[in-house]
């Protein structure tokens, strides 16, 4: 039976490599998959999905016009399994396009993404898929200043952090990094 899963963790968490890593899976046993990436993640190219260790591989870019339940159902063959990268900039409509794809569709949907934003807020995407999800799980990794699990995201501009600004700022390494609860709100404090 089919189910919706939503796999969340901050940044460097490994996310884009548990997608393509899955992906590897499916296709080593003839059996098609359709990776997504939202439009708005353009680092590595529009419509690709790029891990920060080299590995990427092309996928469909999420755009505002694209109804991804329609997309899925005319496409043929069926594939055996849609997965979803950065999965925090989908709409509503987007999460719920991806439920109706389970549960009309019986195809399974893995969506990996950010779960809250750098202001600790929740981000739409993130909000319905932990709504709407069967299964939820976190991918976890480790504070960037120590070895606590890493919870928040901190953005930062020339080594400082910002608290304040946009929800959507793409960047990688150089703009937000992994942090645990205490370090977020003291990244001051080093250990």
């Amino acid at each position: 039976m089919a189910q919706l899963y939503y796999k969340y963790g901050t940044m460097n968490s490994g996310k884009t490599i548990e997608i393509l890593k899955v992906a590897h899976n499916y296709e080593e046993q003839g059996k098609p998959v359709v990776i997504m990436t939202s439009a708005l993640d353009i680092r590595d190219g529009f419509g690709v999905v790029a891990s920060r260790i080299g590995m990427s591989k092309r996928a469909i870019p999420i755009t505002d016009n694209l109804d991804i339940y329609r997309y899925i159902k005319d496409l043929s063959p069926k594939p055996y399994c849609i997965l979803i990268d950065e999965s925090q900039f989908l709409t509503k409509q987007n999460v719920y396009d991806l439920a109706k794809i389970v549960d009309d569709l019986q195809i399974p949907v893995m969506a990996f993404g950010l779960k809250n934003d750098f202001k600790n807020e929740l981000f739409e995407g993130s909000k319905y898929l932990l709504l709407l999800a069967d299964k939820i799980e976190e991918i976890k990794t480790i504070c960037q200043f120590c070895s606590k699990k890493a919870t928040m995201v901190l953005r930062t501009e020339n080594g400082q952090p910002v608290y304040q600004g946009h929800q959507i700022q793409i960047g990688g390494n150089e703009t937000y990094i992994p942090v645990c609860r205490r370090h977020y709100f003291h990244p001051e404090i080093k250990t």
